[in-house]
């Protein structure tokens, strides 16, 4: 039964971000993106991962969703009416054939060795989720997480340049 409601939440997320890429209505593409965001978050829900969901759903399909539908009203983005040139498509299943190849390249050189990590399940049960996220954000990944905070500001600074007329 949990492999089944598995297989469907993971359908229906594929199916939402494929209609991400290709409605031409951008606010249908921000619906279809925060559908994705719900599915994955009932997939870490299935995961034993109910901090993820959590924040999968309030950062991603709450603020950032919100910032994406203003941008796309403050830009005023028309849909696309026209046909697209067949270059832009050419170039397009250029680069989604070589993502493919590098998918299946990946999954066949790849290999599970079956070792365990040093955080198991009783170690989450005693100490919790947010704790042990925190400590490895704040210890062992810390220089990521201060360039990732470094690239938000930069996109928001340049969000702003974008929607003014005159600086």
């Amino acid at each position: 039964m949990e492999t089944f409601f598995f297989m469907i939440v993971a359908a229906v997320a594929v199916l939402a971000s494929i209609l991400v890429i290709t409605c031409k209505n951008p606010i249908n593409s921000a619906l279809s993106l925060i559908l994705t965001f719900f599915c994955l978050a009932t997939l870490y829900v299935t995961l034993d991962a109910p901090f993820m969901a959590a924040i999968q759903v309030l950062v991603y399909a709450g603020a950032i969703m919100v910032l994406i539908v203003f941008v796309i009203m403050l830009l005023n983005v028309r849909t696309e009416s026209g046909r697209r040139s067949s270059h832009s498509v050419l170039f397009g299943s250029l680069i989604g054939l070589f993502s493919l190849f590098q998918l299946f390249y990946l999954f066949n050189r790849s290999s599970l060795t079956g070792q365990k990590g040093a955080i198991d399940s009783a170690l989450i049960n005693k100490v919790g989720h947010t704790e042990l996220i925190g400590k490895a954000l704040y210890t062992d990944f810390l220089l990521p997480f201060e360039v990732t905070s470094i690239l938000l500001l930069v996109a928001i600074i340049g969000a702003v340049v974008l929607t003014k007329k005159k600086i």
